[in-house]
């Protein structure tokens, strides 16, 4: 475990969505954070598709670059028609 500073807004903003979703503060950031990379990782995936991968990486075992790597779902590529 470390120590992440981020800004006040950010902070006030954590505490706002923490409290609106029943989770702590640091699990609220551990969320966006899961979702911020997995975003970066994936860019074709939306929302739905991100959130399928959480549960099929907490599935597997939990969720770290390797897992979130390969989990991908490889039909939602978007068709480039090249080969």
């Amino acid at each position: 475990m470390g120590i992440v500073k981020i800004s006040d807004l950010m902070h006030e903003n954590l505490r706002v969505a923490s409290n609106a979703l029943s989770r702590s503060i640091n699990a609220q950031a551990e969320h966006w954070m899961r979702i911020g990379m997995l975003a970066e990782l994936h860019p074709h995936l939306d929302h739905r598709d991100i959130c399928q991968l959480l549960i099929r990486a907490e599935k597997a075992g939990g969720l770290d670059l390797d897992t979130a790597a390969a989990l991908a779902p490889v039909a939602a590529l978007p068709a480039t028609g090249q080969h």
